[in-house]
This record gives C-alpha cells, structure tokens and sequence, in this order.
C-alpha cells in the first residue's frame, strides 16, 4: 500500500473523467487489441482498444472492453460492438509498431457505412474460420467467436474464444513461442486527456 501521506480518491467523489484517468494511467502497458470485424451486411471495420487481456487459457478466451460512441457518434454504440452483436465473430490483430499510423486512422470516429481498410489502406486477408478479415499486416491474428456480452456501466466486456491463430513467420520462434527480436506490437503507455 502507498504510504500515509498518498493521495486518496473514491470514484463516487470524483468524475467519471478523472477516475477513467487514474486507471488509465497506473493500468500499463496494455496491449492493443486491432480488431476487424464484419456486419451482416458485409461492411467492414477496424478498431483499436487498449483494453485488452487473456481472459481463459481453456477455452482459449480473450476479452476487449469497449465503451460508447465518442465525438460525433456520441449516444451511438461502437460499429465493433453493433457488428459483433450481428455475426458474432472477430479478429483480434495484434499491432505492429510500424503500423501505428495505420492504427491511428483506423480508431477515428467514422459512419458507420465507412470501410476503415480502404480508409486505412490496410489489406484485408481472408480469415480461415471465421467471416470477418484478418489485416494482412498484422504479425498475429486470433479468430474469434463471441461467447458473451456483458454490460459493464457504459461498456460492454466482450469473450471471445480462440478458434484459430495466424502468426507470421518472422515472428514465430517455433515451439509455440514468439520471436520477441521480431515482434514490435504497440502498447498504451497512458492516456492524453486535457487537464
């Protein structure tokens, strides 16, 4: 535990904004979860989210939160959520450093009708399981199938189960490892937010 004379805070005493700041910034480094996604309709969408873990070894299981709409989609849902909800399957992307231009497009607040692999000019690849694309550019992609939604205040906790995995062979070391001199995936250090 800090010492005596550390700050103290309730979220109840404080705002949601300054709460969200405090976690953001002690919680690191978080992985960022590059997650393409499809709607029934076949519109196609990418989206970073730093919040990101392992969830379950068995059944391989990974979790993404992710919040509402932000900016001009305020009041709205994210198109990942909406298009998870729709066909229940995703890509998890694992982003490389020199991608992060890419990325940065790809998490700007778009129409929904906007297709963020021609916005972002990535490639999408043909998943092996599942129906969204995976980013060719990205060194790891796990497929997944949506096992649960959970509604968490004003976020929503997605599972998702591994059901198939591509590594690209400049970072495979074999033996199920991966070859960290290779691989340069971006993490979230902290959050810029106004003061």
């Amino acid at each position: 535990m800090p010492q005596e004379n550390a700050h103290h805070f309730e979220p109840k005493n404080i705002t949601t904004q300054d709460m969200y700041k405090l976690m953001t910034g002690s919680v690191v480094p978080r992985p960022i979860a590059w997650v393409s996604s499809q709607h029934e309709d076949g519109t196609r969408n990418i989206a970073p989210f730093s919040f990101f873990t392992v969830a379950s070894r068995q059944p391989p299981t990974l979790l993404i939160s992710i919040g509402p709409g932000t900016q001009n989609r305020e009041g709205t849902v994210k198109d990942t959520l909406e298009n998870i909800r729709s066909v229940n399957e995703f890509v998890i992307n694992i982003v490389p450093f020199h991608h992060a231009d890419e990325m940065y497009t790809t998490s700007l607040p778009y129409d929904q009708d906007i297709d963020e692999f021609a916005k972002s000019g990535l490639t999408a690849a043909r998943s092996k399981l599942v129906s969204p694309p995976s980013i060719l550019e990205a060194p790891v992609a796990f497929e997944c199938t949506c096992t649960q939604i959970i509604p968490v205040g004003t976020d929503h906790v997605i599972l998702g189960e591994v059901i198939h995995t591509s590594i690209d062979t400049a970072v495979y070391k074999g033996n199920y490892k991966i070859n960290y001199d290779h691989f340069e995936p971006i993490a979230r250090m902290l959050v810029t937010i106004a003061d």
